[in-house]
């Protein structure tokens, strides 16, 4: 079946949006130290070991860094393509949750992740993705010792509305002399 080009953007955004909580981070604001991968790996897996951390840290040039983890996407497309229903989207916070005795390891939930924040447990062969920490009462690790407060815990509603304060006081910014134009 053949979809009219609206009805193909509505679902495209559909399955990248999200009305839920997710992990973001301020490209400004981060330098790269790496601790939100360590405190993450040590949180859940009790050894200080990057590559079994839930975020990751990236270097998208030679001075834009931030951070990756997994955005709760509505409708999400790791839980949609997953061929043996391991993955399920919980319906009130949006976390994804790993069934453990069905997934296999098949990585079709990372193909499906626009986001590359899924990886697969090497020793297990489990699908890990970030959890918010929703175990520990004082929430996500990372976002708690990120040494920059580059992280933060928002929602696409909060985002919009922290850049509309921006906008707002970016354009009462008046140029202090003559000579400094805005």
């Amino acid at each position: 079946m053949w979809l009219k080009k609206s009805e193909f953007n509505e679902e495209i955004m559909a399955t990248s949006a999200s009305k839920y909580a997710y992990i973001v981070c301020d490209p400004n604001l981060c330098v790269g130290c790496q601790l939100c991968e360590y405190v993450c790996s040590f949180s859940k897996t009790g050894e200080y070991n990057s590559y079994r951390s839930r975020i990751r840290t990236v270097r998208v040039d030679e001075v834009l860094i931030t951070a990756i983890a997994c955005r709760t996407c509505e409708n999400a497309p790791c839980v949609i393509v997953c061929p043996r229903d391991a993955l399920t989207q919980d319906p009130q916070t949006g976390l994804i949750d790993v069934n453990a005795a069905k997934c296999d390891g098949c990585a079709w939930c990372i193909e499906a992740c626009d986001f590359g924040a899924i990886s697969i447990n090497p020793h297990t062969t489990l699908a890990e993705i970030c959890d918010h920490c929703k175990d520990d009462p004082e929430g996500p690790q990372c976002v708690k010792w990120c040494p920059k407060e580059a992280l933060s815990l928002t929602t696409p509603d909060q985002r919009a509305q922290r850049s509309r304060r921006a906008l707002i006081a970016e354009s009462f910014d008046m140029p202090q002399k003559a000579t400094d134009p805005k």
